[in-house]
Parts: structure tokens; sequence; C-alpha cells
């Protein structure tokens, strides 16, 4: 890792290594990773302690993942180039085994189960979790945070991308109740916060000044693409891979 660099100049360098792999493969959920990258940025470089872990329990962000494991030289640069290849071993969603990937997840529900598992075992570490807005529809994340709270397992931290998009459609049209998510949490009996998703400061802040009694959710207001201007709340970056010329538009917007 290079650890002269800010975090603005690390979340850069993150999409355009993203944008590399992107000319390999057809898909790889680039906007959702794009709208995580500060999230995780913050967490692996500020926030996470040797001992802590972390779980994408948004999967299809794996790319973003790996970027991150290979910057801290957990995930080697012939494994990352061969990502979604024959010849690799790294799939599009995270796969327990390989270095840095506490949990298999893409079956989206799951991760935030695992992580209480995990942190009630070990109350000295913190177990982080990313989850996205459109999982928050999985029964599973709500069974999972009322015992979480009812046992007071007090060392999970969950951050929400709140891009508002899920998959192809917009979590406002299909399902205008999931909001206001900070308030659900609440009465699940997290403390929670709302923060703006691409500013890694307000994270890291807003994390660090939790009160510690309760499980903590912040929810990360983003948008799916950022900050690539034709990327920026189109659906359809949740699937493809853009081609050749929109990949010189988005390197250059990137500057």
């Amino acid at each position: 890792m290079k650890k002269n660099l800010n975090s603005l100049e690390r979340c850069k360098n993150y999409r355009k290594k993203i944008l590399h792999l992107s000319q390999k493969v057809s898909a790889l959920h680039i906007g959702g990773s794009f709208s995580s990258v500060e999230i995780i940025d913050a967490i692996f470089n500020n926030l996470k302690k040797k001992n802590d872990k972390f779980i994408l329990s948004k999967g299809h962000a794996g790319i973003l993942q790996y970027v991150v494991l290979n910057d801290h030289g957990l995930i080697s640069d012939k494994s990352l180039f061969n990502y979604c290849t024959k010849d690799g071993i790294l799939g599009v969603h995270p796969d327990y085994g390989n270095p840095g990937i506490e949990a298999s997840t893409g079956s989206l529900g799951h991760g935030l189960a695992i992580a209480a598992g995990l942190a009630y075992s070990d109350k000295k570490k913190d177990i982080y979790v990313l989850l996205s807005d459109g999982e928050l529809q999985e029964g599973s994340v709500w069974e999972a945070s009322l015992l979480i709270s009812s046992l007071k397992i007090n060392n999970i931290v969950i951050v929400i991308d709140n891009n508002g998009l899920q998959s192809s459609t917009w979590a406002k049209d299909t399902h205008p109740t999931l909001n206001p998510i900070q308030k659900k949490f609440s009465s699940f009996g997290w403390e929670s916060k709302t923060c703006n998703g691409h500013k890694s400061l307000e994270i890291i802040n807003k994390i660090k000044q939790r009160s510690k009694k309760k499980p903590f959710a912040l929810i990360a207001n983003t948008y799916k693409g950022y900050p690539i201007s034709f990327m920026k709340n189109h659906p359809i970056w949740h699937y493809r891979s853009p081609t050749k010329k929109e990949y010189l538009k988005a390197l250059k917007e990137l500057g």
C-alpha cells in the first residue's frame, strides 16, 4: 500500500484499477463498486485494526474488495490480473479461502448474521460490514439486527451503501417504505447515523465518534457509478462494463 497517498488519491487509483480490469470482462458491477469506494477506503485505511474483520455483504462489489486487498499486499497482482478468467482464483463475488476474505457473499442478506457470530465470539475485535440499501429488503438482515441488539453485540459496525438503486430499479419506487433507514435501525436498538458516503473523513469521524454502547449503523448516502458523469444514477452500470470509448472518457474524468 502506498501510505503516502491521501484518501482522494487512493480512491481515484482504486477506481482507475477497476476501470482497467473492466476491459477484460463483460460485467463486474462497476456502478455499485464505485459507490462504495470511499466507504471501503475509510474502513481499510483508517478504521480497521490488525485483528478486526471486514465482511462485504454486498458481494457484487467484490472487485473493489480485491483491488483494496491487492493494495494491502494480500492479493497478488497476478491474481488480480486473472480476475474472472479460467486461469484465475477470483470470481465476481468474494469466496472464503482467498486472502482477506472472511465470508463467501453475493447471495444477499447473509453477511450481517455471519458478522454477529464473529463479533459474539470475540468481543475484543470490531467487525465491519458493508451492506447495500437494496439488501435491506432481505428479512434475514432484520432478524440479525434484532438479535445483535438483543444480545448487546456492540462491536459490530455496519455501513449501508445507500445509493437508492437496486439492480435495475429505484428502491423508492418499488419499496417506498424502506425509508427512513436510520430510524428503523434506531428502533431496532442500534445507534444510527447518516453521512455523505463520498466523504472519507465524514465516514471516519462518524464511526470513531460512536458511543460503543450499542451496535452501530451508518447510512452512507451515495451515488451509483460515482463520480463518472455517464454512470451516475444509471441502473445499466450494475451490469455492463464500459466500452473502450467509455473507458477512456471515464479515465479522463478521473484525471
